[in-house]
């Protein structure tokens, strides 16, 4: 893996609160989707259904839940060009995912999609490595300022999903690199 140095020195902590999960309704495309997580959805998709809004359920049933964008990357489907099938609207407003919600509460073992889990960092994959690094985006603002007034860097805040990609021995790695990276820029 090759790490911008923005994964190991910005701040964020997600805000849902304030962004309201933007980052699941706006977008060119849906999210990037690998086969595999595919097949492991498809096969979930029966215990969610029921949760998925109706026009989700009729996109799922014409298209299936993803498509290839327009860079001819695997995604999720998305509604009319804006949220994800799998995302739902809480009391309050915020988009959170269908998938995510049932992981939670164990009642499936498939977990929402890697880049999903990962966002804000995206893995861009080529011949040799898998590049880590960090989308800024406006609707994240409010992330960055929590992020920086608890004094929590991008990394540490993706743990999880760092591990659940990577490893324990990689993200252990990855914590020694920006240690290092504190002490010589200190």
């Amino acid at each position: 893996t090759i790490i911008s140095l923005d994964v190991l020195e910005s701040h964020f902590i997600c805000d849902l609160c304030k962004c309201k999960g933007q980052c699941c309704v706006d977008g060119a495309s849906g999210a990037p989707i690998e086969p595999e997580e595919v097949e492991s959805i498809n096969e979930i998709l029966p215990l969610i259904w029921d949760e998925l809004s109706p026009r989700a359920q009729q996109i799922i049933n014409d298209q299936g839940i993803s498509y290839k964008d327009y860079d001819g990357e695997l995604v999720t489907s998305i509604i009319d060009g804006d949220e994800c099938v799998f995302a739902y609207f809480d009391d309050e407003g915020v988009c959170k995912c269908v998938i995510d919600k049932a992981y939670r509460e164990d009642r499936i073992e498939v977990q929402k999609p890697i880049s999903c889990h990962l966002y804000p960092i995206r893995l861009q994959k080529f011949r040799d490595f898998t590049a880590v690094n960090y989308h800024k985006w406006s609707i994240c603002k409010p992330g960055v300022d929590l992020g920086k007034n608890e004094g929590v860097e991008l990394y540490k805040f993706l743990k999880e999903p760092l591990i659940r990609r990577f490893g324990e021995e990689w993200y252990a790695e990855l914590c020694e690199g920006a240690k290092l990276i504190k002490e010589v820029n200190r």
